[in-house]
């Protein structure tokens, strides 16, 4: 994962200086772990669907799996039209690992050619995530580069390590970027030191180094995301912007095609590069991604078969290892970091210190006025954290005593973590940070996080 060889240039076929603009969209799966199936065992929400039709909308089961699998069709037949199509997967590590445990043979079958086959790696970027769907800002900072790591095992477990070796950005679960200091500086050098070399953020995420909004051009370019911690030290990744707020409508009306066919090209260092749309939505959630994606997907690569004003579909490191190659590095950027910095570091004397950063937060906190270091998601009325200690602290808890256990054992054998103990250990922990149950609010969700807390607890015993 560390090469830095471009792995996507020699793939393309598309030319930077004939290009007017670009859009790139992703699509994000994912389907929780929950200790649902006979005597409590752990299955993938998926399979809990199919087995209770009756509930809710678990009738939705099948066309959710249908879903998983259906660009394994559309894009071929694409390409056969004289199409040149592209999109982007996040898949998280729970319904890599969930559609395997049901022996769906032909959803794997359909990932595996979509991630293997020599010419779907011309139309098709993956992207990585955390194994458990876990939102980063109120994660653990010690299980941010397991949970990195882990999803990095499980796809190259299904699809081989030549194949991991070509995802190179990383999409956070529910778009949340953690603006505390610490954690943030933490969530960056693990994805550097896992090799992924992009980031996508949501918008109103970040902020310029001044504290302002970015401007409508700048969410165009890519963007360098500075972190600096509370000692002082600074990391940074390229960012993708992701634009407006969660609205499946984005992707499945294709509306970043629509948008970008507006655009002209745009200053970014010494020359002009076409401004990138770039947007992600869930890939099988709510009846526009069921129904009407994939009449709209293909219609707006047909009409961009004949389209003659240089409006391209690209795919995140395929348009940054093109502008790599024509001289745009990293460095001719625009700074940006997450929200809410420019008040912190402003009320803190230099040189900053953990004690200073800490009393700035508590007492910019106390004022009010918006500041808040809980991080910012898809949605800025939501909180993944008030309400929920419940479930939260029992998650710290499982962690720290997981880390007590482990941790120092490790340095010593680094072969443990390839025992039953540590591993069926680290899956608990793991399965406990996934954001789903806090996203459905109390009741059954938060009590599968207790069951699933007990038996972390009693395996660390």
């Amino acid at each position: 994962m560390q090469s830095d060889l471009p792995i996507w240039r020699q793939h393309s076929n598309l030319e930077l200086d004939r290009i007017q603009s670009g859009f790139a969209c992703a699509l994000h799966m994912h389907q929780p772990t929950i200790p649902a199936g006979a005597d409590g065992a752990l299955i993938s929400h998926l399979q809990y669907m199919v087995e209770h039709q009756g509930e809710g909308d678990n009738h939705n089961a099948e066309p959710f799996a249908q879903c998983y699998r259906r660009l394994a069709d559309l894009l071929p037949q694409l390409i056969q039209e004289g199409c040149n199509p592209r999109i982007m997967l996040d898949y998280s590590g729970n319904l890599l690992w969930g559609v395997g445990q049901m022996g769906r043979e032909d959803i794997t079958g359909a990932l595996r050619f979509l991630a293997c086959d020599v010419e779907m790696q011309r139309h098709v970027e993956w992207l990585g995530s955390f194994w458990g769907h876990a939102v980063a800002p109120s994660t653990p900072i010690p299980d941010l580069k397991l949970q990195i790591s882990a999803w990095q095992h499980q796809f190259a477990a299904m699809f081989g390590e030549a194949t991991l070796q070509r995802v190179r950005g990383f999409s956070p679960p529910e778009m949340h970027l953690p603006n505390h200091p610490d954690t943030l500086f933490e969530f960056i050098s693990a994805l550097n030191q896992c090799g992924y070399r992009w980031l996508l953020v949501q918008e109103h995420s970040v902020e310029t180094l001044d504290g302002a909004p970015l401007s409508q051009e700048q969410k165009y370019l890519p963007n360098r995301l500075i972190a600096r911690n509370s000692s002082g030290e600074t990391c940074s990744i390229t960012a993708l912007i992701k634009t407006q707020g969660s609205d499946t409508k984005l992707v499945g009306q294709m509306q970043p095609f629509y948008e970008a066919m507006g655009l002209q090209p745009l200053a970014l260092g010494s020359r002009k590069v076409p401004p990138l749309v770039s947007q992600i939505a869930d890939g099988e959630n709510g009846g526009v991604m069921m129904n009407e994606f994939p009449s709209a997907f293909i219609q707006a690569n047909q009409r961009l078969r004949g389209e003659q004003n240089g409006t391209v579909a690209i795919n995140g490191t395929e348009y940054l290892e093109l502008l790599d190659a024509a001289g745009c590095s990293s460095d001719q950027f625009p700074s940006i970091q997450a929200v809410q910095q420019q008040r912190l570091w402003q009320r803190i004397e230099h040189p900053a210190t953990p004690a200073k950063v800490s009393q700035a937060i508590a007492a910019l906190t106390q004022a009010g006025e918006g500041f808040s270091m809980e991080g910012a998601s898809w949605t800025n009325n939501l909180s993944w954290v008030e309400g929920y200690e419940n479930v939260l602290e029992p998650m710290n808890q499982l962690s720290a005593r997981f880390h007590q256990r482990f941790d120092e054992a490790l340095a010593d054998d680094p072969t443990l973590s390839g025992s039953s103990e540590y591993q069926e250990a680290l899956l608990h922990v793991l399965l406990l940070e996934t954001s789903c149950f806090r996203y459905w609010g109390q009741g059954t969700w938060t009590d599968y996080a207790r069951t699933i807390h007990k038996r972390g607890e009693e395996l660390l015993i």
